[in-house]
């Protein structure tokens, strides 16, 4: 790839001469003068690197220098070398991150008898550029062991972890360009708003050190970005928890990180906040296009804002895929009974001759399923009110939602006592009715192998 011009305007922000410090112009030997002192320059927003050649007489000898940017400019890296030409390469704000067979195992707690802990098995994944991914999962599954392995909290017992093309599986958590938001906010405070937010920048040494008008203008450019930047000279004990949260996730943008790390920081907000900030997030992230890893055990927050879901159960993957995928096409039963509110209806099936019985009732024809005992999985919205459905159900109640209602009722092949049914409200349900019977939508049952209880494939028609 070509080398930067030097001295060419594309180096400068607007209003500025160059970002890398107070400098009056960047002329070719003042900017080679600042690259030697280690300074971080870049294009404004939008505006590409111009290409171009430059002798090796002039080239400085060197490391990989990462060339940092604020929100919404490009990145680059330019590797130098002495008698060669300068190199370039560019870095969109997003950063795939590639998990390559990553386990972490704990040791146990009693070393003579006990055996390790797998917390995370054999986790291969590709993260693409700029997408937010979802660790979903409930607790004790591994997906917070799973964040602080990509982080650098913790290192791996076995597997790789990269950073675009470049491996960070020994690198501590400070080189890894990661930001980092807690669960907790961990917001110091005695420290105000602006405070909190520069506290990452104020402690940049060497080349990476920024003057305090530059600090000031990225910690502000952090805070319009989250919406907070009226906030700044509160202290966190004056802001609601969602407003702290903003704070949390500015602190984090501020450095503009590589991979924005987000480990279950909705846990602590009501209901309504919940709502709020989980669209901020993703609004956010949007903006600046960083990759973004966001760990939940709710699976409503996940399929609400991830580009992709990311299942997991006891250390191990059970299934990735969009959310709406996942959710239409479970690989197996836990994903099935994790995902979806409420949650699916699970009956003690079997198929014979080509048809579906659920207890005595044939319910669905099955064409190409071998007969066997399965499990039933039924969506709630896949129930349909029939005077003569196949499924025969005893009725507990009517719930009135206000966009639909939802039908309690209970039958003795059910794994759980209450089975829920939600419907239109155009439909009108007796509620002093002994029964309900319903119609299935196929689309939204699915069949699991009573043994391995991985999907069986099938395409079912309404029984008649």
């Amino acid at each position: 790839m070509k080398a930067p011009v030097w001295g060419k305007s594309s180096f400068r922000e607007p209003g500025r001469a160059c970002h890398g410090g107070n400098c009056a112009s960047n002329d070719g030997p003042f900017f080679e003068k600042r690259m030697k002192q280690g300074a971080a320059f870049a294009a404004p927003p939008g505006m590409p690197w111009h290409g171009g050649e430059k002798g090796p007489d002039t080239c400085p000898p060197g490391n990989w220098q990462k060339i940092w940017t604020y929100p919404g400019a490009l990145l680059y890296n330019v590797k130098r070398y002495a008698g060669k030409h300068a190199q370039v390469r560019r870095w969109e704000p997003g950063m795939k991150v590639i998990l390559q067979n990553l386990t972490k195992k704990f040791p146990p707690r009693d070393r003579k008898k006990g055996e390790e802990v797998v917390a995370v098995n054999a986790f291969t994944f590709e993260i693409p550029d700029g997408k937010l991914i979802g660790l979903l999962g409930p607790s004790g599954c591994g997906k917070s062991t799973t964040l602080n392995l990509i982080s650098g909290l913790l290192a791996p017992t076995e597997g790789k972890i990269f950073f675009g093309e470049d491996d960070v599986t020994g690198l501590p958590p400070e080189n890894r360009g990661i930001g980092l938001v807690f669960q907790n906010y961990a917001l110091y405070p005695h420290l105000s708003v602006r405070q909190n937010i520069l506290f990452p920048l104020q402690n940049l040494k060497g080349k990476d050190k920024l003057s305090k008008a530059e600090m000031e203008k990225k910690a502000f450019e952090a805070a319009r970005l989250v919406q907070i930047e009226e906030l700044m000279d509160r202290k966190p004990g004056e802001l609601s928890g969602g407003q702290q949260q903003r704070v949390a996730i500015a602190r984090a943008l501020v450095k503009m990180p590589r991979v924005l790390l987000l480990d279950e920081p909705l846990s602590n907000l009501d209901a309504r906040l919940r709502l709020q900030t989980r669209e901020e997030i993703r609004r956010i992230q949007k903006a600046t296009k960083i990759t973004t890893i966001f760990v939940t055990h709710d699976q409503e927050e996940a399929m609400s804002i991830s580009d992709m879901i990311v299942v997991m159960k006891e250390g191990v993957v059970q299934q990735i895929g969009g959310p709406q995928e996942v959710y239409d096409c479970p690989d197996n039963l836990f994903v099935a009974r994790f995902l979806g509110t409420p949650p699916i209806n699970i009956f003690e099936g079997r198929v014979k001759e080509n048809r579906l019985y659920i207890g005595e009732d044939a319910v669905l024809e099955t064409d190409g399923v071998s007969d066997r005992e399965v499990y039933v999985g039924i969506r709630p919205e896949g129930f349909r009110l029939q005077k003569d459905g196949p499924l025969v159900c005893k009725l507990n109640g009517v719930e009135v939602m206000g966009r639909d209602i939802s039908v309690v009722c209970a039958h003795d092949a059910s794994l759980s006592p209450a089975i829920r049914a939600i419907l239109g409200t155009e439909n009108r349900v007796d509620p002093s009715a002994d029964q309900v019977r319903f119609g299935l939508i196929p689309a939204k049952v699915f069949l699991f192998d009573s043994k391995t209880e991985k999907r069986i494939s099938f395409q079912g028609k309404p029984f008649v």
